[in-house]
């Protein structure tokens, strides 16, 4: 499960804290690290907090976005601190980490800038929440050790289903990526804006509630493909270009 899974570091400050996510990592069997325009990287203090761990680094991935971060991914799961104006069902680490067995999807962990973490744009890119629940006087946790808690559960979930029988995953089709359901939205908010279902100049927040509610009925391929159909139904019948 473990090659299924991707942590994600965005717009990262300090680069020990890239390393001591990568010492996390390393030490509970993950390997794939994606960061996302870091102020500084690579770095000699990255390879000395990563205290062994060089290969995650070596073979990080780093963007310019968080969407090229996640274009293939299928679950996206992003910590978070507080509640949003929007709320996105909320789990604690164990239930997210339930969840990416359940599932068993190409899934990203999302985690923010050490001083803001994500921002409500980042987080509606993610179909669920996590919420460390440290002590409400003192609950900021360092970078590496927010890594240091998922990735532990993640490893101790392994463990222990390490003996039990394999479950086929309950997709009958590959579940929808990011970056289909991006084209999807772009395209239902094209046709919306254009039949005067929604009005451009006050979009509110309807947009944001269609991507909330598409990414919790989690699409398949073939009913992203099928819902762009039907857009491009609607098209033709009302002559959108």
């Amino acid at each position: 499960m473990q090659n299924k899974v991707r942590i994600v570091l965005v717009n990262t400050s300090h680069p020990g804290n890239i390393g001591a996510a990568a010492r996390a990592m390393k030490n509970m069997g993950l390997a794939d690290l994606y960061l996302v325009a870091p102020k500084q990287y690579p770095s000699p203090e990255a390879v000395s907090r990563a205290a062994g761990a060089t290969d995650i680094l070596d073979n990080a991935v780093v963007v310019d976005s968080l969407e090229e971060a996640l274009a293939d991914c299928q679950l996206v799961i992003g910590t978070s601190a507080r509640e949003r104006h929007i709320p996105c069902p909320l789990v604690d680490p164990r239930q997210a980490v339930d969840l990416v067995f359940e599932e068993q999807l190409e899934t990203a962990f999302v985690f923010g800038r050490e001083d803001r973490g994500l921002t409500n744009e980042e987080l509606q890119r993610c179909h669920y929440h996590v919420h460390i629940p440290s002590v409400e006087d003192f609950s900021s946790l360092n970078l590496g050790a927010a890594v240091q808690v998922i990735a532990y559960e993640l490893r101790m979930k392994g463990l222990l289903i390490a003996d039990a029988p394999v479950v086929a995953p309950k997709w009958d089709v590959p579940a929808a990526t990011v970056e289909q359901l991006d084209f999807f939205l772009e395209h239902l908010e094209k046709v919306l804006t254009k039949t005067e279902f929604l009005d451009p100049k006050a979009p509110r927040k309807v947009m944001t509630r269609f991507r909330r509610l598409y990414q919790r009925a989690q699409l398949d391929q073939q009913e992203v493909g099928m819902l762009r159909g039907m857009l491009t139904a609607v098209e033709k019948c009302t002559k959108v270009d």
